[in-house]
């Protein structure tokens, strides 16, 4: 099912207010413009009214543990990178579930999940992925869309078919519990897997190597000295080259 609207103020509010409904195990929400678009944390979202993709994928899925619930992350990403890089090659995962395209943000994701004891009973995707905007305004450091990296506008439902597409793939995926080989695509993707970049947490910058992310999602990076540090989400920061933390 299809849900599209011109103006909201964020398609995940707006999704997560609809009344719960298990038959449709797939719900596609759109906006033409969102009035307070969001990111994780207190973080926003711009996007140029009708040049880009804002929308919200509601899903129920089968048995779909929580401790399981990072492959909800490696599906919508992998769509989205499969997507997209069948206009351009060179689009990444950052981790948990942004695309880059080199030091570049295309693509920003929240997942919002509810639980009901040890199963997600329902999970909001909400996905704004930079498609014809060519001027951000906002001071976030490094966005990127696809008619910058192509040099053309392009046709924002075609993009958004295609992603659909790959997401119902992957979906199934994860259905059927393939969840290695989910995260075995997912890593093959992961933006500075295996590299030697700097980092940041609450005791200072460090030099470290991506080395894996657990199914609960937590990071897994290798510093310098071979020690093995964790983190959750905002736990640690990415130091990009030129643009400070991100």
């Amino acid at each position: 099912m299809r849900i599209a609207l011109d103006t909201v103020d964020s398609t995940n509010v707006y999704a997560k207010a609809l009344p719960v409904d298990e038959s449709n195990e797939l719900t596609l929400v759109t906006a033409e413009f969102q009035e307070a678009g969001r990111g994780a944390g207190t973080n926003k979202w711009e996007s140029e009214r009708s040049k880009n993709l804002l929308f919200s994928i509601i899903a129920y899925p089968q048995q779909l543990m929580a401790n399981q619930m990072f492959a909800l992350s490696e599906v919508t990403a992998l769509a989205i990178w499969d997507a997209l890089n069948s206009y351009a090659n060179g689009f990444q995962i950052k981790w948990p579930n942004d695309i880059y395209f080199g030091d570049k943000k295309a693509v920003g994701m929240l997942i919002e999940n509810d639980l009901q004891g040890k199963c997600v009973r329902r999970s909001v995707i909400g996905v704004g992925v930079n498609i014809n905007q060519t001027v951000f305004l906002s001071d976030a450091p490094n966005p990127v869309s696809l008619a910058q990296i192509l040099g053309r506008e392009e046709d924002r439902n075609q993009v958004l078919d295609r992603i659909m597409q790959q997401f119902t793939y992957y979906y199934g995926m994860m259905e059927k519990e393939q969840y290695a080989e989910l995260h075995n695509l997912y890593m093959q993707h992961l933006y500075r897997k295996g590299e030697l970049h700097c980092y940041s947490d609450d005791k200072g910058t460090f030099v470290a190597r991506i080395i894996d992310v657990e199914p609960s999602g937590h990071l897994i990076l290798e510093d310098e000295n071979k020690s093995q540090r964790r983190y959750a989400f905002k736990e640690v920061r990415f130091i990009l080259n030129g643009n400070g933390k991100q």
